[in-house]
């Protein structure tokens, strides 16, 4: 599962920095998913500050894409 973890934040990372525009909400999902499956694995591992980055990510990732949607 952490690679398919690690393949999707890779995509979302390529979506986000391709410049157009109307893949960028794609992008923020899939950021958004890899996020939440990062800080299990970090829970599972019971490292905390990595998990807490991973959320604040999570948190970011969700405030990428309501600013995308405010935009249109």
């Amino acid at each position: 599962m952490r690679w398919i973890a690690l393949i999707g934040a890779t995509i979302s990372l390529l979506l986000l920095t391709s410049g157009y525009i109307n893949v960028q909400w794609i992008g923020w999902s899939i950021s958004c998913t890899t996020c939440l499956a990062w800080a299990y694995f970090a829970k599972i591992d019971r490292d905390t500050p990595r998990m807490l980055m991973e959320l604040l990510f999570f948190v970011a990732s969700v405030w990428g894409i309501y600013n995308w949607f405010g935009k249109i």
